[in-house]
């Protein structure tokens, strides 16, 4: 006779354990505790086995009675409904491990030490507002091409498109990563190229011509801020460097008896020399004294154990009226690669090899960092020199 939900609700303990059975050969077993327990005995390549099917109240009569069926239909298809549970347990387990979020900090670990710390910082944080809360708690296997365009969307919509562009970006090396190690099977990132709206090019602020770049570099010779700030803005035009570089230089890495300063280039991976002109080198020395015992050229402000700001130039600069619409710190890159070229007529293999840029040579290697080094150094000290020209120069 079948159970009721009456009988299993009003079922109580005896002084022995005891069964109330339901058919299909599940029953409800009654302990002296009074605890009840759902089973399923049945029969597997001519075997007597038993499942639990949970206990009650938590597990209804319905419920359980849908769990017996369930195992049933396992058992008509040859498959035992015991080892199909540890079958499963064991992928959930190994899906709880393979979460996009844990396989994603696994990656991040992984790449770190070949990111600046900005940028490193910038990533971490992208994923965790932007991505982690959406799909950090999914198996990385199981997220899907309209889950991940969902997240984008999200932060399309607030309007950063960049940001949506770079996520898609970050999350294909991700997906890229979890396959090379066995937890993915593609990169669904793939799926969604041209999903997003185009991004419109921005070039960045700054100043080619050389009449303006006169006054820009007039105006920069009179800024009367601390020397740190002072002399890093006086070299930026000179070494044209990317700001973050400028910004981390160690003493460690300049030879002011040789003019060069010689690092390694995160961006492109590479290691890179710059040769310093004699009015770089001035600059230098003035500031050693200043700063020479600590690791940074331009320590913070705060602490000589970190660098100077990412903004310290940039607000110099707006101190002194020169908007963000006609100079930023990459600007000073831009200003040189244009005059080395179209004015002073150097050749644009030497210019993009000071730039750090990847350069190849005719056979498809890239170049080392001493590649045409005398005729940089050569360059970077016409360039210096032209530059002193420009802000002397009544012609202008």
């Amino acid at each position: 006779m079948a159970l009721t939900d009456v009988a299993v609700r009003n079922a109580k303990p005896s002084d022995k354990s005891f069964k109330m059975t339901d058919g299909g050969g599940m029953y409800l077993l009654v302990n002296k505790s009074g605890g009840k327990w759902w089973r399923l005995d049945y029969r597997h390549n001519g075997k007597r086995k038993t499942i639990s099917l949970g206990t009650y109240p938590d597990i209804t009569l319905k419920v359980a009675r849908k769990r017996r069926d369930d195992a049933r239909e396992l058992i008509a298809n040859d498959i035992d409904p015991s080892e199909h549970r540890k079958l499963n347990k064991s992928k959930n387990l190994e899906q709880s491990k393979n979460t996009f979020e844990n396989i994603a900090r696994e990656w991040y670990l992984k790449h770190l030490h070949t990111w600046a710390e900005s940028h490193s910082i910038r990533i971490l944080r992208n994923l965790e507002r932007d991505v982690f809360p959406w799909l950090g708690n999914k198996a990385i296997s199981l997220i899907t091409p309209p889950e991940l365009l969902t997240v984008l969307h999200r932060i399309e919509k607030r309007g950063a498109l960049e940001t949506a562009h770079r996520t898609r970006s970050k999350c294909g090396e991700i997906f890229r990563y979890a396959i090379a190690t066995g937890r993915a099977e593609r990169d669904i990132s793939q799926d969604l190229k041209g999903a997003l709206p185009p991004t419109i090019e921005n070039h960045l602020a700054a100043i080619t011509e050389p009449l303006e770049v006169a006054k820009l570099l007039r105006i920069m010779d009179g800024y009367e801020g601390g020397l740190i700030v002072r002399s890093a803005l006086s070299l930026a035009p000179l070494v044209f460097t990317r700001p973050g570089e400028l910004r981390h230089a160690e003493w460690k890495d300049i030879d002011l008896v040789n003019g060069e300063w010689c690092y390694y280039v995160i961006k492109t991976k590479v290691d890179h020399i710059v040769p310093l002109s004699k009015q770089a080198v001035e600059i230098l020395e003035e500031l050693q004294p200043l700063t020479g015992n600590s690791r940074y050229v331009f320590p913070g402000a705060r602490s000589n154990k970190r660098p100077m700001s990412d903004n310290a130039i940039l607000a110099a600069m707006r101190s002194m009226g020169i908007s963000k619409e006609e100079m930023c710190g990459h600007g000073f890159r831009a200003m040189a690669r244009t005059i080395l070229d179209e004015v002073l007529g150097y050749r644009p293999d030497f210019i993009e090899h000071q730039l750090a840029h990847t350069v190849k040579d005719p056979n498809g290697r890239a170049y080392n960092r001493t590649t045409f080094l005398p005729e940089r150094h050569k360059m970077m000290q016409e360039w210096a020199d032209y530059l002193d020209n420009l802000k002397t120069s009544n012609a202008l």
